[in-house]
Order: C-alpha cells, then sequence, then structure tokens
C-alpha cells in the first residue's frame, strides 16, 4: 500500500542556504519517525510558497545517502490570499504496511498551523 507521508517547515529567509537547511531538516525527521528507506518511496513532491525560489529544495534529498534515484518534483503552492509564507511542503509516497492512523506527519516551525488537528504527531 502506499501511502502519503506529510510535512511543512517556515524558513527564515529566501536564500539557498536557509531553503536547503530547513527542507534536510524537515526530510530527517519525517525520515526518522517514520522509519522510511528510500527503496520504499515511489516519489516526492516538494512545494514551496512563492517567496521562496533562491534554490529547488530538492537538492536536499540527494545529501541523504541512498536517494539519488527517488523521483522528485518541486512545484510551487497556490498563492491563497493570507496563507502561511516561507513555506515548505513535502509529500513522500511510501510504500508501507503501516496503517494511515500510524503514519506520522511532521509539521516544524511556523508550519504547526497548518494542520492542528494532527496534534503535531511528532510528539508520540
Amino acid at each position: 500500500m502506499i501511502r502519503g507521508v506529510r510535512g511543512a517547515i517556515t524558513v527564515d529567509c529566501n536564500t539557498e542556504e536557509a531553503i536547503t537547511s530547513a527542507t534536510e531538516e524537515l526530510l530527517k525527521q519525517m525520515i526518522e519517525e517514520n522509519t522510511i528507506h528510500p527503496e520504499q518511496v515511489a516519489s516526492v513532491f516538494i512545494s514551496t510558497t512563492e517567496d521562496l525560489n533562491a534554490v529547488f529544495p530538492a537538492r536536499a534529498l540527494r545529501k541523504f545517502a541512498g536517494w539519488t534515484y527517488v523521483p522528485v518534483m518541486c512545484m510551487r503552492e497556490l498563492p491563497v490570499p493570507n496563507s502561511l509564507q516561507m513555506c515548505v511542503r513535502i509529500m513522500l509516497h511510501v510504500n508501507t504496511a503501516v496503517p494511515q492512523e500510524e503514519i506520522v506527519h511532521v509539521y516544524l516551525g511556523g508550519a504547526t498551523v497548518l494542520r492542528p488537528d494532527l496534534g503535531n504527531t511528532l510528539a508520540k
């Protein structure tokens, strides 16, 4: 079964270093909390708000051993009025037998406001 593992993080400024560092932090937490191995991953979608354009955030994933051949696509988030800005969102599509309610979705920094109903399941 393929499950979606969601995550989001806010970035302090629109620089290559800030975007890459934040994306790496988020990916690391998502991977660790869900014990994900690259061979389980069908694909990864990464979106950014339109104010983040200094680098493709997918570069951060290439720093992880074994993730070279995982398909990744970067895209722009819809510019909805009054929505959270300076935000990177990630959706990992993972082959797993873990039940939907046991998937750990990770929201860091200012992105914790995006899904308060999940209670930031990282805190389990």
